[in-house]
């Protein structure tokens, strides 16, 4: 008599991956476990198939957790690096509700979606890592003002430097302790000490009747923040630089400053040149257009670890108007830059000569100043022809009787090594 254990079991199918064992003999494959026994019987199958079917799925089940959870994460810390980056961006709402009073004085909007925005370098010595280029005393004014035009086809940006020593109508602006100045015609840069960038806003607009759509200032340790996060900014001296009121010391020849040297480069005064604010601007253009170049060459708006340390400087050091206090709206300005080539970031003062009444201080020379202006309001192209800011004589259209006149300047594809 045979006993039907001792019957070897038919082989399975590794493909088939059968439940159940048969009757009797109870051969086995379950797909589940690969080793189950019959439902009767006391044979015992193999499943080699089924096994390494198991074992795939398992597989998969942990390489799908893992994918989860590395999504998970890295959602978690993109909204993290936003949420930080967003909320180091601070709101000036006091300039916002000041400049609605006055809505009815101001220029209507750019045509064409083109964007004007005025850049403020603010003197303060409040604040920490500011105090040590002089003492608080309570006020502050705009060591540097800009206003830069981004064409609305986004294939041009000009940077306009304002002197600080300009003479201009201010008009009557709201002081922080609420009482009010008179207007009155006086240096441009006691604007921002009188009524803050409200007070400056109002001045540029009265002066080019061009409006101000939007507003950024940046102090001292800003500026050295953002520096110091490009890695520092190329510039070429003919001359060395021994400035102690700039707490700057410079050998000749082509060398890479980072935020504290930047910083005195571009507020350095008496000890360069002919010591004139005039010339401090043309550094100034000068630097930001290597800052410039630098930024779009190393492709750090392209790169997020190179990005990161720059949105991190720039927004732990600005102050701007609500509508660009976000930092969607940073990055949508800088994407638009991105687009701009470096030979159309254009650099240039507003034509300017020694005040009729005092040599120390400026006033607009004209037709170019008004012609300049007219064009920005327009959105028309401004042609640029070389020569510095430094040479009043040559700062303004260039008297070639064309139609397109052509003002002084520079752009960014020079940088500061010409």
């Amino acid at each position: 008599m045979t006993d039907s254990a001792q019957t070897p079991p038919p082989e399975s199918d590794p493909a088939s991956g059968a439940d159940s064992g048969t009757e009797g003999t109870g051969s086995g494959t379950g797909a589940d476990t690969g080793t189950d026994s019959g439902a009767e019987g006391t044979g015992s199958g193999t499943g080699t198939g089924t096994g390494t079917g198991r074992k795939r799925r398992h597989w998969l089940r942990w390489a799908a957790l893992a994918a989860a959870v590395v999504v998970l994460i890295a959602a978690g810390a993109g909204w993290w690096v936003y949420r930080k980056l967003d909320g180091n961006i601070t709101t000036d709402t006091t300039a916002e509700a000041e400049l609605r009073k006055y809505e009815s004085e101001r220029p209507s909007p750019a045509v064409n979606a083109a964007r004007n925005i005025l850049l403020i370098g603010s003197d303060t010595r409040a604040g920490a890592g500011n105090g040590k280029y002089g003492q608080d005393e309570g006020t502050q004014r705009s060591d540097t003002t800009i206003l830069l035009h981004i064409a609305a086809n986004g294939r041009s940006a000009t940077a306009v430097s304002i002197p600080r020593d300009l003479m201009v109508t201010i008009p009557s602006c709201a002081k922080a302790d609420k009482s009010r100045t008179a207007e009155q015609f006086a240096q441009f840069n006691w604007a921002f000490e009188f009524g803050g960038t409200a007070c400056t806003i109002r001045t540029v607009e009265k002066l080019t009747k061009i409006r101000v759509d939007h507003h950024m200032v940046i102090d001292f340790r800003g500026f050295k923040k953002m520096v110091d996060a490009v890695d520092g900014v190329e510039i070429c001296l003919k001359e060395p630089i021994d400035d102690k009121a700039a707490h700057l010391k410079l050998p000749a020849g082509r060398q890479i400053l980072h935020g504290e040297q930047a910083l005195g480069f571009v507020r350095a005064r008496k000890s360069i040149g002919n010591g004139s604010d005039t010339e401090r601007m043309d550094r100034q253009q000068q630097f930001l257009g290597a800052l410039v170049n630098k930024v779009q060459s190393d492709g750090v708006l392209l790169n997020p670890t190179k990005l990161y340390p720059v949105l991190d400087a720039a927004t732990k050091s600005i102050t701007t108007d609500p509508g660009l206090d976000s930092l969607r709206d940073l990055y949508d300005l800088a994407r638009s830059m991105r687009a701009v080539p470096t030979d159309k970031v254009q650099f240039l003062t507003v034509p300017r000569r020694p005040y009729s009444y005092n040599a120390n201080r400026d006033e607009l020379v004209q037709p170019a100043a008004d012609q300049l202006f007219a064009r920005l309001r327009a959105d028309q192209p401004v042609t640029i022809h070389p020569g510095g800011s430094g040479e009043p004589d040559r700062n303004g259209p260039e008297p070639s009787g064309s139609a397109t006149p052509s003002f002084a300047g520079r752009n960014a594809a020079e940088g500061a090594c010409r």
